[in-house]
């Protein structure tokens, strides 16, 4: 049997929490970068932000869905 060969696994490190900021829902550009190409909101484990931060994101990203500064969806053909 082949054994595994494992690597070192790096920590990621919440951007919002070392830089001290938060998720503003104005900043539009910003908040595409936690959004995928099909509109839907990256998860946690790939964007790398904090639990507190990931919740306030998700709410940044919805109320400027409601304010028309990002799609709710892209249309696909």
């Amino acid at each position: 049997m082949k054994e595994r060969e494992f690597r070192p696994i790096r920590k990621k490190y919440c951007g919002f929490c070392k830089d001290s900021l938060e998720p503003d829902f104005k900043d539009s550009v910003s908040l595409r970068r936690f959004v995928t190409d099909r509109g839907k909101i990256v998860a946690r484990v790939k964007s790398g932000v904090c639990f507190k931060h990931q919740k306030n994101l998700s709410n940044a990203i919805k109320k400027s869905r409601y304010m028309a500064l990002l799609p709710f969806s892209v249309v696909v053909r």
